[in-house]
């Protein structure tokens, strides 16, 4: 037996994105979003309502996006209660901390370990912020042996729809493009 839900945003696990931007003072604001994922081999798309922070990405046409994790789950969290637009130290009460980008004109926040730097492409429908990935930057602290990001040591954590709550990524159960061949 299954149940309807009707159509509701369900996608399991949905990252927890972090976007970045200046305003027009060169000052870094950063939001929590939910709405958003890879749609090219190079492009992300993000669904955002009205915020400072898409002010700001409208204006530079630049913006970063950070995977949050678990060390930084309440500062995360933080940006995407509290707006720019009425707490002006909204980064540092968050415990954020930011290095401008080489590749855009955005931040990237220290403290998370991934972040994706892009340009904006698009605005589609009013809300959807299309992206240029031009750049991704990792922490050492989360690259493996070979140098590339290790899911073992970068602990990025996923956004639960239904109840509103945040989880860790589990272990590995599988190789992609590989386990399937034994049905062959």
């Amino acid at each position: 037996m299954r149940k309807d839900f009707g159509a509701q945003p369900f996608l399991f696990p949905q990252p927890v994105l972090i976007i970045a931007t200046y305003d027009e003072e060169g000052k870094a604001n950063a939001m929590n979003a939910a709405w958003g994922g890879i749609v090219g081999r190079d492009e992300i798309m993000i669904d955002l309502s009205q915020h400072k922070t898409t002010d700001n990405l409208k204006k530079n046409r630049a913006f970063t996006v950070s995977f949050a994790d678990v060390e930084h789950v309440v500062a995360c969290d933080y940006v995407g209660i509290v707006s720019g637009a009425q707490e002006s130290d909204k980064m540092k009460k968050a415990g954020f901390t930011t290095t401008k980008s080489t590749f855009v004109n955005a931040p990237i926040i220290n403290e998370l370990p991934v972040t994706m730097e892009c340009e904006l492409i698009d605005i589609i429908d009013g809300s959807k912020y299309l992206g240029k990935i031009k750049n991704v930057t990792a922490d050492e602290r989360v690259l493996g042996e070979d140098g590339t990001i290790s899911m073992d040591k970068f602990k990025p954590i996923t956004y639960e729809p239904v109840h509103h709550t945040y989880y860790d990524l589990g272990k590995q159960v599988g190789e992609a493009f590989h386990d399937g061949a034994q049905l062959k």
